[in-house]
């Protein structure tokens, strides 16, 4: 299971957010909330997390919810890897 602050590590190493990542929790928003998290940077968190944990993300499975928040995300890679 992959823990709410290594999301927030991927997020920070993708969007370079410095000191505000250390400030995230699971209710943070991301998509709207973020200036950094525009569609480009989707495409790369997507992709670091593929890499990071080794699964793949179909075009299909793609949606605005799994960028919601933190925990959403995190949910997310938690059900890609069970």
């Amino acid at each position: 299971m992959v823990a709410v602050q290594e999301i927030v590590t991927v997020l920070d190493s993708v969007l370079q957010l410095g000191d505000r990542a250390e400030q995230f929790d699971e209710s943070t928003a991301l998509l709207g909330s973020i200036p950094e998290f525009d569609s480009m940077a989707v495409v790369m968190v997507i992709g670091a997390l593929e890499d990071n944990y080794g699964f793949v993300v179909d075009d299909d499975e793609m949606s605005a919810d799994i960028f919601e928040t933190v925990g959403a995300l995190q949910q997310f890679v938690n059900s890609k890897l069970a």
